[in-house]
């Protein structure tokens, strides 16, 4: 399959304006949600053609053998009822559409997504978090959709073992190793990425998502602006300014607030020795 668009060219006011049209799938075992996110998509994101609602693996799987059907996203459930959406996505050769999961709260679920730098929206569907979601897609741009699938099935899996997260960065995508990244460090609504081959990535999410997702990982907030990978710690300096020296030298300050909490995480892993 090949993505496309089709562009529709509106006259306002005298002037041209182009609009790309979006193909897109909606694959929803329940009628309802079907219904719901197709009427969110016509008063919210009115740039996305629904060309085919689709209710389970086997419908879908038609629908992808005929080679004239061709896609720019697809609106996926994860659990349906003839069985996980994975089961579909393995069976395509080649996925070249951008993929947003539509679920209902699985921890896990939306963990995996955010590993993967797949997009998501949460039922019941907010009409602000679709926009945003829609607003990604990049009809004909390369996507890597199938390596950020591959991290995806992973950490949803897997939830403990997964080993790689995919990052949207500024310049793209790029698949890190959890064990390469060093730190994260807080700039307002931005984050950069440390790593430890002196790379620095810059990623448009804050401090707060690396926080609360790769703390099973053995990454610990350490101040409101550094989350380090506890890995590459070299030593701690007590004192009243007490701070972090990390394997690449530099130093973190240790908050007077985090301090105890940090102590004790110390503690655990140096098996009671400090």
């Amino acid at each position: 399959m090949h993505l496309f668009s089709c562009a529709i060219t509106n006259l306002r006011a005298g002037s041209k304006h182009t609009i790309i049209m979006i193909k897109a799938i909606i694959l929803e075992d329940e009628l309802s949600g079907r219904e719901n996110l197709q009427l969110f998509l016509k008063q919210y994101c009115k740039e996305v053609d629904v060309v085919a609602e689709l209710s389970s693996i086997k419908e879908a799987q038609r629908f992808f053998d005929d080679e004239r059907n061709r896609i720019d996203v697809a609106f996926l459930d994860i659990n349906l009822s003839d069985g996980l959406v994975f089961k579909l996505l393995d069976n395509l050769e080649d996925i070249d559409f951008e993929i947003i999961f539509v679920t209902a709260y699985e921890e896990h679920a939306i963990r995996a997504c955010q590993y993967s730098s797949i997009g998501y929206i949460m039922k019941p569907i907010d009409a602000v978090a679709l926009q945003e979601a829609v607003s990604r897609i990049r009809p004909g741009n390369n996507n890597q959709i199938n390596d950020r699938l591959s991290v995806m099935r992973q950490a949803y899996y897997n939830p403990n073992s997964f080993t790689k997260i995919a990052v949207s960065g500024l310049d793209g995508i790029h698949f890190v190793a959890l064990t390469d990244i060093v730190r994260f460090e807080a700039d307002n609504n931005y984050t950069y990425i440390f790593l430890n081959n002196g790379d620095k990535i810059t990623v448009s999410k804050t401090i707060k998502v690396y926080e609360n997702h790769l703390a099973n990982a053995n990454f610990y907030r350490v101040h409101k602006s550094h989350v380090i990978n506890l890995n590459y710690m070299k030593r701690f300096v007590k004192g009243e300014g007490g701070y972090l020296v990390m394997e690449d030298d530099m130093r973190i300050e240790v908050s007077r607030r985090r301090r105890p909490a940090f102590l004790e995480k110390i503690k655990v892993l140096e098996g009671g020795m400090l």
